[in-house]
């Protein structure tokens, strides 16, 4: 009698041939990535003009799968600094339609076919009112790309799908569009890190792109003595700042060095108080300006094992002080 199978052999078997058609899904959708990049043309161009000479918002719309990818896109859109929403095709022929502008506004519409009924009503009122459209879809002739005042025609690829029915390859090379026009766009408009920042103040993303400017101390927080000083008046000055450090300026106010709560310990005497600060403080420390970054400043930090950071301008003048804790307390790590 033949042997029966074990059940841990099934499971093998099962494991290995979901592993195989995972690495085809994603072969597939990576050689639709690749067709579609060596696709690209001239139109592609035409679509990045029109969405530059956008002054109001870009509308972007699609229906099922689509519009997932749609919504996906209008927020990377509007999280690079232009103006993006997504509409609903079936909700814009229930007056949603009023969010489009005839005044600036440009749409981007996503359809596979290129004949999904719900977005006709859509595609009219841009036609009408003289609304720049954007086509995405992967049938050139289709009712979009004939309407549209620019097409970007999806290469024929095979679908993921085993039975060629779900969208997957074609949506993926959509979101991938998508992202090739959002980064094109915001490479021509110059669109920085700093903008970025201003977009993005909450999570991790926000968190990395602080400037040490945000989080210094300056103005009337920030200790600072001329080297003619004395000790005394150092501690005074440290224990008032509450900071653990001072810095020490020439008259010109140029920084010359920087105590510490390290160098107190290092140089505790009966007569240090009478000592004056230029043989206790240490030259050359470390120092940063108020353009760069906080996780900058906390990774010199964490490298030099300091706790603080004198902020200088230009010509090594002091503007400010920059404590571990405040980078911490900022969520920048």
């Amino acid at each position: 009698m033949p042997k029966q199978s074990d059940g841990k052999d099934n499971e093998g078997a099962y494991a290995e041939a979901s592993l195989e058609s995972a690495k085809k899904v994603l072969q597939l959708e990576a050689d639709g990535l690749k067709a579609l990049s060596d696709s690209l043309n001239a139109d592609f161009n035409k679509a990045l003009n029109i969405l530059e000479a956008t002054d109001g918002r870009i509308v972007v719309t699609g229906m099922g799968k689509s519009g997932h990818v749609a919504r996906k896109i209008a927020a990377t859109l509007a999280s690079t600094g232009k103006p993006a929403l997504f509409v609903h095709p079936a909700e814009a022929s229930h007056g949603d339609l009023g969010m489009i502008s005839e005044d600036g506004d440009a749409v981007i519409a996503l359809s596979n076919s290129g004949e999904t009924p719900e977005m006709a009503d859509l595609v009219a009122y841009t036609r009408r009112f003289k609304i720049p459209l954007i086509a995405i879809t992967s049938r050139a002739g289709s009712a979009l790309d004939e309407a549209s005042d620019v097409a970007l025609i999806l290469p024929a690829v095979e679908e993921a799908c085993p039975m060629g029915l779900a969208p997957t390859t074609s949506t993926t090379m959509m979101l991938a569009l998508g992202d090739a026009l959002a980064v094109a766009l915001l490479e021509r408009r110059g669109f920085s890190a700093d903008d970025f920042q201003v977009l993005h103040p909450g999570g991790k993303l926000g968190k990395r792109l602080l400037k040490i400017s945000d989080i210094m101390h300056s103005g009337d927080e920030l200790p600072l003595l001329t080297t003619d000083a004395t000790m005394s008046e150092a501690l005074l000055v440290m224990t008032g700042k509450g900071l653990g450090c001072i810095g020490i300026v020439d008259e010109s106010g140029i920084l010359q060095g920087i105590i510490t709560d390290g160098d107190l310990r290092r140089h505790m005497s009966d007569d240090l108080l009478v000592l004056a600060v230029d043989a206790v403080m240490t030259t050359g420390a470390k120092t940063i300006t108020a353009n760069s970054l906080a996780s900058e400043a906390l990774g010199i930090m964490n490298e030099k094992s300091i706790t603080n950071l004198f902020v200088v301008d230009e010509d090594s003048r002091p503007v400010g002080v920059v404590h571990i804790h405040d980078c911490l307390r900022a969520g920048v790590a």
